[in-house]
């Protein structure tokens, strides 16, 4: 679709400037990225494993991360004394198959680093995954049609696995997400992503605001999808090099993100339900981009 505004240095003028504060994507969506309120240890109680995000720990965690491909650097797994736990021998086994290096310890030195003393016997050391940066994703977007999506502070690690899964089937450069109050990739990532983890270049910045400018810069319009929005998305301009703003479960796009957007678009609905979460909502959305862009080059060729 061809757009009727130009780009002047790098940075067109905004369709529809995203105000007000709470500018949501898919309004009243889940909340399972964020913690219950519990009582409040006394300082100094925290166990040792507590803030440890490269541990993973329990049978079926393991189990999980083993069978989606996670790096794993080690594991630690419980002497025996006496008669074999079956189950977790064959786990053992599992990480010898694997490559992963085992070293069995005594139950103190796992409850040291249980963060709730459910471990099962085993846990498991991570690799750190390697992010990459803005560059990396707008070299990777070429000088054609391209889809980044930016991810304004979605916290649940399954709509993220889910929406880097959905990024990658469609062929889009990359994801960018925000280093702070976003979720990041782990287990529940990779497991929702079913490894598209691995396949996609995912950039963590310090500024969303400021990587829009620079995705601007290298020639992308900027899309905040929000229900507050005039215009769906069967007739907003989601085609050639897009940047498709996603607001976080609870809040939506921060003002600051949405007001760098050129424009914004909504999905239509007619049930009674409010709206989809923000997986779904950027599955439809960037299933729209990828029918514009096929559309256009059937009509080029």
């Amino acid at each position: 679709m061809a757009r009727d505004i130009s780009r002047k240095n790098g940075r067109g003028p905004a369709r529809q400037k995203q105000g007000g504060e709470g500018a949501r994507t898919h309004g009243k969506s889940s909340q399972r990225g964020r913690s219950r309120a519990g009582s409040e240890e006394p300082r100094g109680t925290r166990p040792p494993g507590r803030d440890r995000t490269d541990l993973i720990e329990g049978r079926r965690a393991v189990e999980e991360a083993l069978a989606c491909g996670m790096p794993l650097r080690s594991a630690l797994v419980l002497a025996s004394s006496g008669e074999r736990d079956q189950a977790l021998e064959r786990l053992a086994a599992k990480f010898d198959e694997a490559s992963v290096p085992v070293e069995r310890v005594a139950r103190p030195r796992l409850d040291a680093l249980s963060s709730h003393g459910a471990h099962q016997g085993v846990i498991v050391r991570t690799r750190p995954f390697v992010y990459a940066t803005l560059t990396d994703v707008i070299t990777a977007a070429g000088s054609s049609d391209a889809l980044v999506i930016v991810l304004d502070h979605v916290t649940d690690q399954g709509n993220f696995g889910a929406i880097v899964r959905t990024a990658e089937v469609v062929g889009a450069a990359g994801v960018v997400v925000a280093k702070a109050r976003s979720a990041s990739v782990g287990i529940g990532a990779y497991k929702t992503s079913a490894g598209a983890v691995m396949h996609l270049p995912i950039a963590q910045v310090s500024n969303l605001a400021r990587a829009l400018d620079e995705l601007k810069g290298a020639g992308f319009w900027s899309c905040a999808a929000t229900e507050h929005a005039r215009e769906d998305a069967w007739h907003a301009p989601l085609d050639g090099r897009l940047a498709l703003v996603m607001g976080s479960e609870g809040e939506g796009i921060s003002r600051l993100v949405a007001e760098k957007c050129d424009f914004s678009c909504r999905l239509p609905q007619r049930g009674r339900v409010e709206s989809l979460n923000v997986a779904q909502a950027t599955t439809v959305l960037c299933y729209e981009w990828l029918r514009r862009v096929e559309l256009g080059a059937e009509r080029d060729a």
